[in-house]
């Protein structure tokens, strides 16, 4: 006798909102330097700052220290609006926008100390794709179950169907990043 706590709807919901809020800010940041090149010259460039702090008087200690300008909030106003189409639609366009920035974050952010390590990195991966992914179907079935942009999507009729191909092919995340950190 099995019994669930959580309804796989509320996961999915609360992985929607998690996903929503990152994905966000990770498209946010992808989109930075490319808004400052196509950011018109005549448009004022102000500058903002967001200051957490803790404590009063000689004990004050900053926690939260953001410094954004302009660019900054047009770009996570449109991340904004692509994250609210991921959360409402679910769309494959929506998801892919989210995980490319996730990919691309994740390759910039993370860093190899050296070539062994990543040739480590690269033969885990090598098996653990060999085994959970090629010889089981559970990481199939556990990333077609969770709603969640941690997976790129291709259509694979895209042709007939056009924006609204429901037949995917996928590739984890996992895929892109270990790789992409190596070379």
């Amino acid at each position: 006798l099995t019994q669930t706590i959580f309804s796989q709807e509320y996961i999915n919901l609360l992985l929607s909102m998690y996903f929503f809020v990152l994905g966000v800010l990770a498209l946010s940041h992808t989109m930075s330097p490319f808004m400052c090149r196509v950011f018109p010259a005549n448009v004022p460039n102000k500058q903002y700052q967001l200051l957490f702090t803790q404590g009063s008087g000689e004990g004050k200690e900053e926690i939260v220290n953001y410094e954004f300008d302009t660019k900054d909030l047009i770009c996570l106003g449109i991340s904004s609006v692509v994250g609210v189409w991921y959360v409402l639609k679910k769309h494959w366009i929506a998801n892919n926008l989210f995980g490319l920035a996730f990919a691309l974050n994740g390759v910039e952010l993370l860093h190899l100390n050296n070539v062994s390590t990543g040739c480590i990195l690269l033969g885990g991966l090598f098996v653990y794709d060999v085994f959970w992914v090629f010889g089981t179907n559970v990481m199939v079935t556990v990333a077609k179950s969770f709603e969640a942009p941690i997976k790129l999507v291709f259509p694979q009729d895209l042709l007939e169907k056009g924006l609204d191909a429901s037949n995917f092919a996928m590739l984890g995340l996992g895929d892109i990043v270990i790789p992409g950190k190596y070379i």
